[in-house]
């Protein structure tokens, strides 16, 4: 994607589906939606008014596979980020249900038919969640999550049975579905790469024994971090990094992506005079119109550690 300047574009956010972080733009004059490289990119951008926009949906473009779609109306967003219009074409929504007997349009039941992976993904704060991914997306699932471990368990026939064990491990070990992105994001200020590792292992252990006692064969696979994330993951430049203090959801900044892990970067200002690393959660800006140009972040003090 080509981005021109004084044109506005709404931001979608990251995506890993091509196997590097890309962020999705769509051109608010055409409504076409690409995506532009992020790592080792230099972004700057100017939020357009506070209000928020749909960000339209997925579709199946064969059994297995799904792409982004723009709201065509570029509507106002409402539940979820979404319009009344795309919350209704929205085949995934019904997704999360599915095992317990709720509605599969046709579409959306062939793509559970495909195998699918169950994996235990623990984060930065040491904090272990369960979750599911589909055979097609069994990287890149994990990829847009940012753990900092993660290991596939055991591969299900289809959709509903890895759910069904999902929510089983969930209950018996009290395994979290998800983990909050702000937790995620603050807990990569600086991290204990031993702790992290004996709490996933620890996860994995009782995983794999519940799993045991439902009749299921484990495979025990570890997950392959993206080469575009390891910076980011590195405990020991952790001293070096700071939360961005400014919301992105307003106003002027200006940085330079030097890493990327989940929907979160690390990256360096454009001021000359402030060469500290910050943290920043792209994904913020989610349904807000930007332009993309040469722009600055706002004046930008850190105070130092106290320990």
């Amino acid at each position: 994607m080509q981005l021109e300047p004084d044109r506005q574009y709404l931001w979608h956010g990251i995506t890993w589906a091509t196997g590097t972080p890309m962020l999705l733009l769509a051109d608010t004059a055409t409504g076409a939606l690409g995506q532009v490289e992020v790592a080792g990119r230099h972004l700057g951008l100017m939020v357009v008014g506070s209000a928020r926009y749909c960000t339209g949906r997925y579709t199946f473009t064969d059994t297995f596979h799904v792409e982004p779609l723009s709201c065509p109306q570029q509507a106002a967003a409402e539940r979820g980020g979404q319009c009344a219009a795309c919350l209704a074409q929205d085949d995934f929504r019904f997704a999360h249900h599915l095992h317990q007997g709720g509605h599969a349009p046709p579409a959306l039941a062939a793509y559970m038919a495909q195998p699918h992976w169950l994996y235990i993904a623990t984060f930065a704060n040491a904090v272990s969640k369960v979750g599911t991914a589909a055979a097609s997306r069994r990287q890149s699932r994990l990829d847009e999550q940012g753990p900092i471990r993660a290991t596939y368990l055991a591969q299900a026939p289809d959709g509903r049975a890895v759910r069904h064990l999902e929510d089983a491990l969930s209950h018996e070990l009290g395994l979290a579905q998800a983990i909050r992105a702000t937790a995620k994001l603050a807990a990569l200020v600086a991290f204990d790469p031993d702790h992290i590792d004996d709490e996933h292992e620890k996860a994995v252990d009782q995983a794999i024994t519940a799993l045991a006692a439902l009749g299921i064969a484990s495979e025990r696979e570890a997950w392959r971090s993206p080469a575009d994330s390891h910076a980011l993951r590195d405990p020991q430049r952790s001293s070096e990094r700071a939360l961005y203090p400014h919301d992105l959801r307003t106003g002027e900044h200006g940085f330079s992506v030097e890493a990327c892990s989940g929907p979160h970067a690390l990256a360096r200002l454009s001021s000359r005079d402030d060469d500290s690393l910050y943290l920043f959660d792209l994904n913020a800006p989610k349904g807000h119109r930007v332009l993309i140009g040469n722009y600055t972040s706002p004046r930008t003090t850190v105070q130092g550690s106290l320990f």
